[in-house]
């Protein structure tokens, strides 16, 4: 572990900093990317031929490198940052942090599944390869970006101090399939908001929205055929109940996230809770192409129970906020964790969709 300095504010920038120009990573909570782990000898060993023709044929979309000439800055960047109001510009920033910090978590997974199964599963290894390559281009364009606001991640810090969370394959599988389709639905929303209102297109980089979401949706394309190789993965009473799992908490914590930042959505023009609804909806369509139940996201209760999670949420940055000792910080937060838990009990045991009731829909 790389030690670290504290860190101060740099008069002016309205965050702490590393160094100066270097933006110190936020505080880790539930809502915050994740750095990945998983059993690497487990992936080595999966027999592919389930589904290898799919596979195969998903690696050769990556290998025609479809956006390789797309990610270059043009005139429009320069001095857009200027243009924006200091509220305006901390949100922004906000969402860039974030949005890099996923972009790269999932280069450094793919970037180290590559290199450690290279030898015993080659076909695996050059998909994630050709992934890392991607979320890599992805990360240092948003990290450029944020260099335009006087601000950048030393991504190599990251690597070294962040903590990582160990899953086995399968959650890897469930959990890096929504993030990659949910991204992919985020960032057609954005774009396609910002074609039918272009005065609220706040910064240049939303104009390679729609090209950057056909790799997130590759990227979903490979974990569901890949899913589909491992069929125990999403056949059986044990994959329903991890469906289902895996879809309530991404999508709780996509919500709880974007309604605690709903600044800003209003400084692009939407509304974060209507936004945040219609992404779900999608993805919890799309997700039945493979997933063999989804969620039930019209029942009159889903939303009532996500509402009541963000209320406690904000009581609980409350209680943070505080000055009590820590004891008391943690009697005072203890019935939110809990209603909180009870929520997302509420909301799991809402009966599911069978996803064959879907198909006509959905194809």
């Amino acid at each position: 572990m790389v030690s670290t300095a504290p860190a101060s504010a740099t008069p002016g920038s309205g965050f702490e900093e590393l160094r100066p120009g270097v933006k110190a990573p936020v505080k880790e909570t539930i809502l915050t990317p994740r750095f990945y782990t998983t059993d690497f000898d487990a992936m080595a060993a999966m027999d592919l031929q389930p589904n290898e023709a799919e596979l195969e044929a998903v690696c050769e979309e990556f290998r025609k490198d479809y956006n390789r000439h797309h990610f270059v800055r043009d005139e429009e960047f320069d001095g857009a940052a200027e243009k924006l109001d200091p509220e305006t510009r901390r949100v922004f920033v906000e969402f860039l942090e974030q949005s890099c910090t996923s972009e790269f978590s999932g280069f450094l997974l793919y970037k180290e599944l590559s290199r450690r199964i290279k030898k015993t599963n080659p076909l695996l290894a050059e998909c994630f390869q050709y992934m890392s390559r991607d979320e890599a281009r992805h990360a240092g364009f948003l990290n450029k970006s944020m260099a335009d606001f006087g601000l950048q991640l030393d991504l190599g810090f990251l690597t070294a101090n962040k903590e990582y969370t160990f899953f086995q394959p399968r959650f890897i599988f469930y959990a890096t399939y929504l993030s990659e389709k949910i991204g992919y639905w985020r960032y057609i929303t954005i774009f396609r908001h910002l074609e039918k209102h272009p005065e609220d297109k706040i910064f240049p980089i939303f104009n390679f929205f729609e090209n950057w979401c056909q790799d997130e949706n590759r990227h979903g394309d490979f974990f569901d055929a890949l899913m589909k190789s491992q069929p125990a993965t999403v056949r059986g009473p044990i994959a329903r109940l991890w469906c289902r799992f895996f879809l309530l908490t991404v999508f709780a914590t996509m919500y709880v996230r974007d309604v605690a930042r709903k600044e800003f959505y209003e400084a692009i023009g939407l509304d974060a809770r209507q936004y945040d609804k219609h992404v779900i909806a999608k993805t919890n369509e799309t997700s039945a192409r493979i997933f063999p139940v989804v969620l039930n996201v019209d029942h009159p209760v889903f939303y009532t129970c996500l509402e009541r999670i963000v209320n406690n949420n904000g009581r609980l940055a409350d209680a943070e906020a505080g000055d009590s000792p820590g004891v008391m910080k943690l009697l005072r937060k203890l019935p939110f964790w809990m209603a909180n838990t009870w929520e997302m009990v509420r909301l799991f045991f809402i009966k599911p969709i069978d996803s064959k009731t879907l198909q006509p829909a959905i194809r």
